[in-house]
């Protein structure tokens, strides 16, 4: 594999390490901007899931740039909503200027959704796309250990100390939007979408500097015949895409139904819960985040080599065990337990789920299809991680929190029957032969 392949899949992958460390800043944030501006339960949540309804939306219409104007402008403005938002966030003076700097965050995070595991796929060869593509969910869990870090070194620094948590997001959302001007425009889009063929050859040629004239050329020709006849191509909900429709849905539909968000979103909180301490629960936090990395790192190394489906089974075995004790031990008082269940548990989604989840869906969509089919699985995956969000305060005081994890782990066990019986496998196979495989002859 190229070093410039690489470098591209990397400088791309960094909008999921400010997807993560803006996903998980809010938790040091959370309990003092409740205190400091009065906030209810009800205001409180939604303050706190504003930047996913930004997210929900940006993943709905992410989609649209990303196919109208190219993969790498689409990157450049991600990192520019970034920017503008940790500013923002630092200096709000209330809970509806806070609520507006956080969604245009959520704006940048639903757009990388979309935008950047599409854009690896697109340019990785297929022995490597799983690692590459991958890589976007070791940068969202290298953010999330960074943002626990981060929040535990500022915590003791006074009365404005998430303040500085939220807006010191600012200075790797410049060096990342920076970083996106020196990537070339995937040859694919260039090819397929744009029926640009010279910057297309251009860039497949950077790709692959020891291929043969012929070869690229035959690359070209593959690309653009998949595409097929343009008006039946363009439109998306139809019967002949209904298994990678689904498979996105449903992929995204149980990341979320596993309680991920809400365990990190409400870490401290969770561990308050199990008696520990406000700093000690901040402390396991980063363990959290620990154990994540690791397992992200087993997962990256893994998915081309056990492959998609084998993941998501491992994952779904360990979340019910991990989600199940967890359960067991509010019921029966066992609390010391619980941040071990709450460690093996993010170690399930991070070797399962987290690994797998936006590789498969950049991989399961025809060219022409990829972006909505990302936006597709992308919304499904925010909408629900937005109403878990907001919910998740009401649901752990209104139901037992034993009650609430039995909810998670029933919900990863009916994922384990879907994994089982519906999904394919797809390490390995060219995005072009992926359509053939799922039965999706080019239009």
């Amino acid at each position: 594999m190229k070093r410039s392949i690489f470098f591209w899949s990397i400088t791309s992958a960094l909008a999921g390490f400010l997807f993560g460390f803006d996903t998980v800043v809010i938790s040091g944030a959370e309990q003092t901007i409740q205190a400091l501006w009065s906030l209810s339960p009800t205001m409180h949540g939604v303050a706190m899931a504003s930047a996913l309804y930004g997210t929900v939306l940006g993943s709905l219409v992410g989609g649209w740039p990303t196919d109208r104007f190219g993969r790498r402008p689409t990157l450049v403005w991600i990192g520019i909503l970034y920017f503008v938002s940790a500013v923002w966030s630092g200096l709000a003076t209330g809970v509806y200027t806070f609520i507006v700097a956080r969604f245009i965050g959520g704006l940048g995070v639903g757009m990388s959704t979309v935008a950047a595991p599409l854009y690896i796929a697109e340019i990785a060869p297929p022995a490597w796309r799983g690692r590459l593509a991958g890589l976007f969910q070791f940068n969202i869990v290298f953010g999330i250990l960074v943002a626990f870090v981060s929040n535990a070194l500022l915590a003791g620094i006074g009365e404005h100390a998430w303040r500085w948590m939220l807006g010191v997001e600012a200075v790797p959302a410049l060096i990342y939007t920076v970083l996106c001007f020196a990537i070339p425009e995937s040859p694919r889009w260039l090819i397929a979408r744009k029926g640009d063929r010279v910057s297309g050859v251009a860039v497949l040629r950077r790709m692959s500097p020891e291929a043969s004239t012929a070869e690229i050329e035959a690359t070209a020709n593959v690309i653009r015949a998949s595409v097929g006849d343009r008006e039946v191509a363009a439109r998306f909900w139809t019967r002949r895409l209904r298994v990678p429709i689904l498979l996105a849905f449903l992929v995204a539909f149980f990341n979320q139904l596993s309680g991920i968000n809400a365990v990190l979103y409400f870490a401290p909180r969770i561990f308050e819960m199990a008696g520990l301490g406000a700093q000690a629960a901040l402390l396991q936090s980063i363990g959290i985040g620990v154990t994540n990395l690791i397992f992200t790192f087993a997962g990256l190394w893994l998915i081309d080599r056990l492959g998609r489906r084998t993941l998501l089974l491992i994952g779904s075995f360990g979340y019910i065990a991990s989600l199940g004790l967890t359960s067991w031990a509010f019921f029966t008082g066992h609390y010391a337990i619980v941040p071990a269940c709450i460690f093996a548990f993010i170690a399930a989604h991070a070797i399962g789920q987290g690994a797998v989840i936006w590789v498969l869906i950049s991989e399961i969509f025809p060219t022409r299809y990829r972006a909505e089919g990302q936006a597709l699985g992308s919304f499904t995956h925010w909408i629900f991680a937005a109403l878990l969000t907001t919910f998740f305060p009401t649901m752990v005081t209104a139901f037992a929190p034993g009650l609430v994890f039995l909810f998670f782990t029933v919900m990863m066990a009916i994922q384990l029957l879907w994994v089982a019986l519906m999904v394919p496998e797809t390490k390995g196979v060219p995005l072009e032969e992926m359509q053939k495989r799922l039965g999706l002859d080019a239009a």
